[in-house]
């Protein structure tokens, strides 16, 4: 009896031991495992964050009373942001009828008011990207150079890719050798077919060609790059609407995608820039890229709801995974939690 209980004293032990090892096993599993989507935004905006919206709250906390001054340097802030004036102004003016409305009367409150007023005017886009279809869908990427249009195709053909898609890429911009030869590697590493030109080629001939060559495979996505010289506008828009008009023959009157990539640091010229290329491609919304590394950031809000078109990813990492399908709820989350 006394060895029986020597025996189970002994190994009841080990097995607690060994259940204590499990455990501590299981919590380093849970503490590697990839952040949720959220913690891990909130992590990646946090110059935009700090930069603006820490500033906010220490506003509001600041002053004892609601009243006009406390408004203007809060409008100073959001023009400081790249909010801009007149955007800046449609958001004061919604939180001063919400605040009356609310009858909120403690300035610290302000803050989450502001909060449900900016959420407002943030557009998502509620349709799957791309469409569940059986024809083939087409993706015209437009934007300056230097913006990331390049690397974002690459970002989304391997995303595409990921999920069972047939991807062609199209290498619309035929004036820069750097851009093609940037397009062949992200095909090479997303597994999709390239369609190119030779350098300095009509860019039209190139789409239309992408285009055949997408209906021959029958792929699912053609997604095409665009030249960006802003600088030489009218010849800029011409080629593009002659890019357009030859998506629009070959395709007929069937939807199609045109997403302007906006570089999150650049401002309120990104507003110009969207106005003009608006024009011309009739766009269908924006990818704002390098918002990791802008302590601004405002100019969100300005793109979406001055002129009324989704959002529908934002760039945030170097990584694939940091090209992120847009939440509104989870932006702004991220920035005011």
């Amino acid at each position: 009896m006394i060895k029986m209980a020597f025996w189970k004293k002994l190994f009841g032990k080990k097995e607690e031991e060994q259940e204590e090892i499990e455990i501590l096993e299981e919590k380093n599993k849970e503490e590697e495992r990839p952040k949720g989507i959220f913690a891990s935004l909130h992590e990646k905006l946090f110059k935009t964050r700090e930069g603006l919206f820490s500033k906010m709250k220490s506003l509001f906390s600041s002053h004892k009373i609601i009243d006009e001054e406390m408004y203007e340097e809060l409008e100073e802030l959001l023009i400081q942001s790249d909010i801009g004036l007149e955007m800046t102004q449609k958001i004061v003016t919604d939180l001063e009828k919400a605040v009356k409305k609310q009858g909120v009367q403690n300035p610290e409150e302000v803050y989450p008011v502001l909060k449900t007023v900016m959420e407002e005017y943030l557009i998502e886009s509620e349709e799957e990207f791309p469409r569940e279809e059986e024809q083939l869908q087409v993706i015209l990427i437009v934007g300056v150079n230097g913006v990331g249009k390049t690397t974002t195709i690459g970002k989304i053909a391997a995303k595409l890719k990921k999920e069972g898609k047939k991807v062609v890429l199209g290498a619309g911009d035929t004036f820069r050798a750097a851009a093609v030869e940037q397009l062949e590697e992200w095909a090479k590493r997303s597994e999709a077919e390239i369609v190119k030109g030779k350098e300095g080629a009509d860019p039209g001939s190139v789409v239309f060609d992408t285009l055949t060559k997408a209906e021959e495979l029958g792929a699912d996505v053609a997604i095409i790059d665009t030249a960006g010289r802003l600088h030489n506008k009218a010849y800029l828009m011409k080629e593009l609407e002659k890019i357009n008009n030859v998506v629009r023959k070959k395709i007929g009157e069937r939807h199609y995608e045109s997403l302007l990539v906006i570089d999150g640091t650049t401002g309120q010229n990104a507003l110009n820039q969207a106005r003009e290329f608006n024009e011309v491609t009739h766009l269908t919304g924006f990818i704002i890229t390098k918002l990791d590394g802008t302590a601004k950031g405002g100019i969100v809000f300005s793109l979406s709801e001055l002129l009324k078109k989704p959002i529908r990813f934002i760039g945030v990492g170097e990584k694939i995974e940091d090209l992120r399908k847009f939440s509104k709820k989870d932006f702004i989350a991220a920035l005011f939690e």
